[in-house]
């Protein structure tokens, strides 16, 4: 066996991302969706950040949540994008080791805090509509930032193993990673060792942190329903029900392309590789794009400071 077939990857300085290995005649044409996506992603979730901050009325927890989930997507948008676009764009397929390392990392502690913003408002619209008379000293401002500092800590923590993981891998195969990011899974895939604990811990991760978010997102929606069917009057429960609308639709957002995309990557053996690096790359973009529309359209005061802003910009 020749040397060059034997090279020794053990912590290689680069790796080579493909992008959508056998469609990369068509990489330029399919970019034209991400960056449409990407735009949307950025621009919408600062448009809410921004409007948040300079409407008063929705200073309250429900739209603190929506801050830290519109700024948690930025950061993913942006760890994910920019990168794969110049793979579409320039053919720029290197990416350095750490760099790559640093992907994985941001990608699953922000998929992470992702599940457990959501989670942090459903507990928001539990004490609103259960406990409506102690929602504002139950969920003040301390209590409400002592949550987004637990759930980054947590997410990043969590998340410390994977790029630790990846880096004690010796790579003797190849550096080349056939999809359009450094998922975790994709670049162990090239280790040349029993990778089980990295399989186990990305098990271990989804289960006990987006299984555990999901439990009891359903005990909070559970106890929700409950108190919305003992209201008296029809319009009562409907209006009620109408403020938890946006909320689930972002769960849906966040949770459904998740699922899918799960399901097509461990068990679609049978799916063209190029279909299930396009699906895994669509759905990393799907709840940045998805959660601003939602709110934009479902929340009256988000919607007026937008219809002023581009009536005054036409003016």
């Amino acid at each position: 066996m020749s040397d060059a077939n034997t090279t020794d990857f053990t912590n290689p300085s680069t790796f080579i991302l493909l992008g959508i290995p056998g469609l990369e005649a068509a990489h330029v044409w399919i970019s034209i969706p991400f960056c449409a996506m990407y735009a949307i992603a950025v621009l919408g979730n600062f448009s809410i950040l921004f409007i948040v901050k300079m409407e008063p009325r929705l200073h309250v927890p429900m739209y603190y949540f929506l801050c830290m989930l519109a700024v948690t997507e930025l950061v993913m948008s942006m760890s994910i994008l920019p990168k794969m676009l110049s793979i579409f764009w320039f053919n720029s397929r290197e990416i350095d080791f750490s760099a790559c390392l640093t992907q994985m990392y941001f990608i699953h502690s922000f998929t992470d805090m992702e599940s457990g913003i959501l989670l942090a408002m459903a507990f928001d619209r539990y004490v609103a509509i259960c406990n409506p008379l102690r929602h504002s000293t139950i969920l003040t401002n301390s209590v409400v930032a002592n949550i987004g500092l637990a759930m980054v800590l947590h997410s990043g923590l969590l998340a410390l193993p994977y790029p630790f993981l990846a880096r004690r891998w010796p790579y003797c195969r190849t550096n080349i990673i056939p999809h359009s990011y450094c998922g975790h899974i994709s670049v162990v895939k090239l280790a040349c060792a029993d990778i089980s604990v990295s399989s186990y811990y990305g098990l271990f991760d989804l289960f006990t942190v987006i299984g555990i978010d999901l439990f009891f997102i359903a005990v909070s929606y559970t106890q929700i329903l409950r108190a919305i069917f003992r209201l008296p009057t029809k319009d009562a429960r409907l209006k009620t029900f109408g403020t938890c609308v946006s909320h689930l639709c972002a769960i849906f957002a966040l949770y459904i392309p998740m699922f899918f995309f799960s399901l097509v990557y461990r068990f679609g053996h049978n799916v063209p590789l190029h279909l299930r690096i396009l699906t895994a790359s669509v759905y990393r973009l799907v709840p940045p794009v998805l959660h601003p529309i939602i709110y934009g359209v479902r929340t009256k005061q988000i919607r007026a400071r937008l219809l002023q802003f581009f009536t005054h910009k036409e003016t």
